[in-house]
């Protein structure tokens, strides 16, 4: 490895040897997932990416410790795999995360590649996932940009404008390539994500900690709210689905959702058809009769809302009672659980929400 030397003296340069020398005595170098194999290091960074860490560190407990190595990963259905993800959200990541477990097996020989280009190639993986992998597993000096980082870029170097536009986000990327250090790449790479994510935080950033704080632009101009510039604004519509909350002798009909789309791979409430609550009830009988089983009247529940990048799901319950949970010929991905169960199944969030409500039974 090359060794290191002092920096020649520039605006750029003066930037990673602060956060490379902050980061030695102020980062973070407890967390369960550094210093360790590409393979744990590769979870923990899909499991990061738009989740904090204190959210993060319990999952990726349970995910290692039911699939402790790539191999195991690769083997498990998908079925256990979003099990054990249920809870932790933007489930493509977990389906992602299994589907490219098979590659490095199929592809690499089991071994995870050390190549930034072959990291990039998995599925799942960006730019920036890739460099930071192999900066911290393979000593390569690449940049990254993560949502901390555009943070940290915003504020100290003054950059307008909203960093999930193409145009801001490239200047950010040149940035961060010109500021890339020729060594110590993981120790900078550690230390811009523990900069943005225990001093420049969005909110109540912690100025007078921060290491480039002296030559920060937002603090010189007091910009700290305004910079990065918020998403422009825009009204999410809203949609209305209606789903068959089937119940039996304490026990939940639920349905395992194709592995595409939003929450694929999840098991969930049955969705009807339907546009309107009258509507509803009509496809609520006709979803029963077709299947053979026969419940009394619909009781329509009050909805769960459930915010979504692009827009805001109702989610409306209609509540039936069935009177013994028989199995349903043809249909292998419907399901009784016992509501007791239900609780710890691979569910969606706002179907998860719905069941620990006290009005379902």
């Amino acid at each position: 490895m090359k060794p290191c030397e002092p920096p020649t003296p520039s605006p750029t340069a003066d930037f990673p040897a602060r956060l490379i020398a902050w980061q030695k005595t102020h980062g973070r170098h407890d967390l369960p997932w550094q210093h360790g194999e590409p393979y744990g290091v590769w979870v923990s960074e899909i499991m990061l990416q738009q989740t904090q860490v204190q959210t993060v560190i319990g999952y990726y407990g349970r995910f290692m410790a039911r699939f402790p190595t790539l191999a195991a990963l690769a083997d498990a259905e998908e079925a256990a795999v979003m099990e054990v993800w249920s809870g932790l959200g933007y489930y493509a990541r977990a389906r992602n995360l299994h589907r490219a477990a098979r590659e490095v097996m199929t592809r690499f020989g089991g071994r995870f590649p050390s190549a930034v280009e072959d990291i990039e190639s998995l599925p799942g993986i960006g730019r920036s996932t890739a460099a930071a992998i192999a900066s911290f597993c393979f000593g390569a000096q690449e940049p990254i940009l993560d949502g901390n980082v555009k943070r940290v870029f915003a504020r100290v170097f003054g950059i307008d404008g909203f960093p999930g536009i193409r145009a801001v986000e490239l200047r950010m990327w040149a940035l961060a390539s010109e500021l890339m250090p020729a060594c110590d790449g993981a120790i900078y790479t550690q230390a811009l994500m523990d900069l943005g994510a225990t001093v420049c935080t969005r909110s109540r950033p912690r100025c007078d900690a921060c290491p480039v704080g002296t030559a920060c632009v937002a603090r010189a101009s007091g910009r700290q709210r305004e910079l990065p510039a918020p998403r422009p604004a825009k009204v999410r519509p809203q949609r209305l689905r209606f789903a068959l909350l089937l119940l039996s002798r304490g026990q939940i009909l639920l349905e395992r959702r194709p592995g595409h789309g939003i929450w694929g791979g999840l098991l969930s409430l049955p969705e009807l058809a339907a546009q309107t609550p009258s509507d509803a009830v009509i496809e609520a009988a006709r979803w029963l009769a077709t299947r053979g089983l026969m419940a009394g009247e619909p009781e329509t529940m009050t909805p769960v809302i459930h915010g979504f990048t692009h827009f805001e799901l109702h989610l409306v319950p209609l509540r039936l009672r069935i009177p013994a949970p028989a199995p349903i010929a043809g249909e292998t991905a419907l399901q009784w659980l016992p509501l007791t169960d239900a609780h710890d199944a691979a569910l969606p969030a706002p179907v998860r929400r719905l069941l620990g409500r006290t009005d379902i039974e």
